[in-house]
């Protein structure tokens, strides 16, 4: 009987650690392929973040650096500048002793991006990359040096084209269509920052649409991929290796952010010029601004969605139409108008003469206009706006609604300083933006006639005495046309 008890004892000690044993195998199988599973999860996640190394190598070809030498005209000594400034007495005491202090020319030379569009050498880069340069060099990325002539330039849109004459065809960009950019869209910007060769940086569109202040025609495509200076008029392209966009801005503050003209609007600005040598863009004939929660509330309106006429031009397009001061256009040839830049977009691409369909709000209805978009005024924008850049460095505007808004200047007539060139006579003579020109010279500025003919008088080597509002007070401003 024992002997029997031992045996089931024992039998039932053996059948218990082989139980154990497979449960132990089991274990070890679960944790080895639980294991296996993780690895492969972390490999199949390294595989799924992009390489642009071959789509970079294809693209290359196509994008040039650019050179640039211009002469800039200061007074001084000895290479440098003048230590006086305009009207200071230490001056006419130092005139007294040594004469008038003389006048230098500077070689300056600056660096920037392009790419190339077609195989027999039209390249596109930025206005402010070639603008005012005597001479112009594109560098392939072989190393190969041509020398480039501007086709045409367009200020309004920071754009130009130019023209090298190759030895052989180049290798030209594919347009995309930057209307599909979402954001989060993979990005790639190649171009020459800070004079150092082919430099590819990578990120991803992180918005659409934006204003920066620098002119009527703002439109951005904002993108983390890094922008240095030297990557302006460089592309940048999506993953299919189409260019999307012109790197052009960048915002000191805001390090990582970068800001390209959507490509859209550079086929039709550089189709333009290299047909008829300049820009022909549609004009509506008004002066319309963003609707704040104060004025949707103010005008009982539920959205601050659209673009608030705030006045029409007599005998222009608008008016002919029918639209009306106060009238909200929330519609332009069926495309949603939810700001200003979206209208002034899409008017400027509209060719003259042909007739769009405009959507407007007056008094709580809706209201279908059919207008005849007309030609913008060469001397005028939506405002009137006027460069003066060649002899002192002034962009000045008439004063409207909208700019005296944007100024906090009593409305009426007269011209607004609207820009200063950095470095320009007027900037080394104390002119800011929202300065109001009274007068030139003794001569009384009410419009943009009376600006352009006092301009048009102003001689090299001589001194004009400006009188400006400047908020509350007037200031003279002495110049030497340099």
């Amino acid at each position: 009987m024992k002997r029997l008890l031992t045996l089931l004892i024992l039998v039932t000690l053996a059948f218990s650690m082989t139980l154990l044993s497979c449960e132990k195998q089991r274990d070890d199988k679960r944790s080895t392929t639980k294991g296996g599973s993780d690895t492969e999860t972390k490999i199949s996640r390294v595989e799924e973040l992009p390489s642009f190394a071959g789509l970079v190598e294809k693209l290359r070809p196509s994008v040039v650096n650019i050179s640039t030498t211009s002469v800039v005209r200061t007074r001084g000594f000895f290479n440098l500048p003048s230590p006086f400034s305009e009207g200071d007495p230490f001056e006419e005491f130092f005139k007294r002793f040594f004469g008038e202090v003389p006048q230098q020319e500077f070689r300056q030379h600056g660096l920037g991006s392009g790419f190339i569009i077609s195989v027999d050498g039209y390249v596109v880069t930025n206005n402010h990359v070639i603008d005012k340069a005597q001479d112009i060099e594109v560098i392939l990325a072989d190393g190969e040096k041509y020398k480039a002539k501007v086709v045409g330039k367009d200020s309004k849109t920071d754009l130009a084209l130019l023209k090298i004459e190759p030895k052989e065809k180049l290798q030209s960009v594919t347009f995309g269509d930057s209307d599909k950019l979402q954001i989060g869209d993979w990005v790639i910007a190649i171009g020459n920052p800070f004079g150092l060769g082919h430099t590819v940086t990578a990120g991803i569109v992180s918005a659409k649409g934006r204003v920066l202040g620098l002119g009527n025609y703002d439109d951005f495509i904002q993108t983390d991929a890094p922008i240095n200076p030297g990557n302006s008029g460089g592309p940048l392209f999506n993953l299919q290796g189409q260019v999307v966009g012109v790197n052009t801005a960048i915002v000191a503050e805001g390090q990582g952010i970068g800001f390209a003209i959507p490509i859209n609007m550079v086929r039709n600005v550089v189709e333009q010029i290299k047909e008829k040598g300049r820009v022909v863009r549609g004009w509506l004939g008004v002066l319309i601004q963003n609707i704040t929660p104060e004025i949707a509330e103010g005008m009982n309106i539920k959205e601050t969605k659209g673009a608030l006429v705030a006045d029409v031009t007599p005998g222009g397009p608008a008016e002919k139409a029918g639209i009306k001061r106060g009238d909200i256009i929330v519609e332009f040839n069926g495309h949603k108008v939810e700001k200003v830049v979206d209208l002034t977009s899409m008017v400027a691409v509209t060719p003259p003469g042909k007739e769009a369909h405009i959507k407007v709000i007056r008094e709580g209805k809706e209201i279908d206009v059919t207008v005849k978009i007309g030609e913008l005024p060469e001397k005028a924008s939506m405002g009137g706006e006027k460069e003066s850049k060649e002899k002192i460095g002034l962009t000045v505007e008439e004063i409207n609604p909208q700019i005296a808004n944007q100024y906090n200047l009593e409305e009426g007539k007269g011209i607004v300083i609207t820009d200063v060139e950095a470095g320009s006579i007027a900037d080394e003579s104390g002119f800011q933006p929202g300065d109001v020109i009274l007068e030139i010279d003794g001569q009384h500025i009410k419009n943009m006639d009376d600006y352009e003919k006092a301009i048009e008088k102003l001689e090299r080597g001589k001194s004009v005495l400006f009188l400006v509002k400047r908020g509350k007070n007037t200031v003279y401003i002495g110049v030497r046309i340099g």
